[in-house]
């Protein structure tokens, strides 16, 4: 009876410290949040400040993204949609690679088309700035591609100081 207790009480010690012991995911995330910190520092209040907008820009600015959203709301309902319909032609029990091939012509239809809007705003906008402020945003956007490739870019623009739940929507 004893020795059941005692390796019980064993046991438990052993888990109580291979739970404390941190995995190695949790390591590898630690590191990132600590570079996002050190990256967004630099930037205070966010992409406005950092272009020194005036109250017109600021406002032209956000009324061409409102409209921009509006535009590819249904562009992404679709997609998904096409993706989803993806899913269910590549589990069938009988693949028809003629639809799967057609949707997939589809999914990058719907894609090219969010581009085109998207760098019709970015034109849009750009369009609305002084040559100062063009510079500096045209070495904004290279930077938002640098932190997309790294896999950083919407969590990092989410977390942004200054940004509002509101603003993403």
């Amino acid at each position: 009876m004893k020795t059941k207790v005692l390796m019980i009480a064993v046991l438990l010690g052993i888990t109580t410290v291979a739970m404390a012991q941190p995995k190695e995911k949790e390591q590898g995330k630690a590191m990132p949040v600590q570079k996002h910190e050190m990256r967004m520092e630099h930037r205070n209040g966010g992409p406005a400040e950092a272009f020194e907008l005036t109250d017109a820009q600021k406002e032209a600015f956000k009324q061409s993204q409102l409209a921009m959203q509006k535009q590819l709301q249904p562009i992404q309902n679709e997609l998904g949609e096409a993706e989803a319909h993806q899913k269910t032609l590549m589990s069938a029990e009988k693949t028809d690679m003629a639809a799967i091939n057609k949707n997939i012509e589809k999914i990058g239809g719907l894609r090219i088309e969010m581009a085109k809007i998207r760098a019709k705003n970015h034109l849009d906008m750009r369009a609305q700035l002084t040559e100062e402020q063009r510079l500096k945003f045209d070495a904004m956007k290279g930077h938002f591609k640098q932190e997309m490739k790294e896999g950083n870019g919407m969590r990092n623009f989410r977390e942004m100081p200054g940004r509002e739940k509101h603003d993403l929507e």
